[in-house]
């Protein structure tokens, strides 16, 4: 059975991620619309601004379809930006948000853009070593429910976490060469759809 992964095209890394998903042996479509969205079996929210696609979401009708979408078992995964969309609470803000994940981010935790920077973690359930990140402008985890499982920390703070269904990260795998995170997804999907 194939599968097809809608990378959401409101604003960030979305021909990256797709990039991604190709190599990873995947099949990926942009996602503007509620029709698109209905034709995908999961969907990753990439990195860009949160406060600005969650306007985007709002405004182009489309934040009540994703949170439905979450809510049906659907699998998401979101990039920082998606990370902190993802949240259900978000420290200082109450900007608009899916709010599938039992978390709270911290947007901007490492520092701004000139404070961006690349390391090698170790990530629970992915094998051949330690995955090279790319942390731009990136998130973490102050907060996480008991749903939720931790898969990977920098400096002692979560920065890829899984709650059933739903995955999100605050790097951005789709910058390097590894495709280990999106074939991850990819087995996450497959297994809701029981392929």
């Amino acid at each position: 059975m194939s599968i097809l992964i809608g990378v959401l095209a409101l604003q960030g890394d979305v021909r990256e991620h797709m990039q991604a998903i190709a190599r990873a042996g995947g099949e990926a479509i942009t996602v503007r619309t509620v029709e698109e969205l209905a034709r995908v079996d999961g969907l990753i929210i990439p990195g860009g601004e949160s406060t600005t696609v969650g306007k985007l979401l709002v405004r182009f009708g489309l934040m009540e379809p994703v949170i439905a979408f979450a809510a049906a078992g659907n699998p998401i995964y979101g990039t920082c930006t998606g990370m902190i969309l993802l949240a259900d609470d978000i420290e200082g803000s109450e900007q608009p948000r899916i709010g599938a994940m039992r978390v709270t981010v911290r947007r901007n935790a490492f520092g701004r853009q000139v404070d961006s920077f690349e390391d090698n973690l170790p990530v629970i359930g992915i094998e051949g070593g330690p995955v090279h990140t790319v942390f731009i402008r990136a998130p973490f985890i102050t907060a996480v429910g008991p749903e939720v499982d931790v898969l990977a920390e920098y400096q002692g703070h979560p920065v890829l976490i899984r709650q059933g269904h739903l995955l999100a990260s605050a790097f951005h795998p789709e910058l390097t060469q590894d495709t280990r995170i999106h074939e991850y997804f990819l087995a996450m999907v497959r297994e809701c759809k029981g392929c």
